[in-house]
């Protein structure tokens, strides 16, 4: 594990050292780039790994932040019904650009703006969880209940 962080790795730990709690960015050897190759390189189960997921909302055309478990895809159906947001595929470019990182190392926290956020409940039932942070192979160490304080997100049911 390197203890040079790369520069959106670096972003996302300072953004995270504003908060009274001990986050701590990891940068591994391995690809965490999706949530298999996470729960492969950190030995958890791929429940545990938090997706940070970037849509388009339909009708504003701004980014929308689904965080869902590594064992679920998002049904935007589940999501509009909880939420009344209709919900876009977003490309590499838009993600890029609204949001400012890769996709395969985007982070729940540390955005170029302020997004909507959504939350999958299923994260709530792990003691650890971990989330992105900022490159294809850095992540930190968060609990389902740190969510509230870093994003402010909207806990729904959204597997499909």
């Amino acid at each position: 594990m390197s203890t040079t962080l790369k520069g959106s790795a670096q972003r996302v730990q300072d953004y995270l050292a504003q908060f009274d709690i001990a986050f701590v960015v990891k940068q591994l050897p391995y690809s965490t780039r999706t949530a298999f190759d996470a729960s492969q390189a950190l030995g958890c189960d791929i429940a545990q790994i938090a997706k940070s997921l970037i849509f388009k909302n339909r009708e504003s055309g701004e980014p929308v932040l689904v965080v869902t478990s590594g064992k679920h895809a998002v049904c935007k159906d589940k999501v509009f019904a909880a939420t009344g947001i209709e919900l876009d595929k977003a490309d590499a470019k838009f993600v890029k650009e609204k949001i400012g990182y890769a996709i395969g190392g985007v982070p729940p926290v540390a955005l170029n703006k302020r997004v909507i956020t959504i939350l999958d409940n299923e994260l709530k039932n792990y003691n650890v969880i971990w989330a992105a942070a900022g490159t294809p192979n850095a992540v930190f160490e968060l609990k389902a209940c740190n969510f509230n304080l870093l994003t402010q997100g909207v806990w729904i049911e959204l597997a499909k």
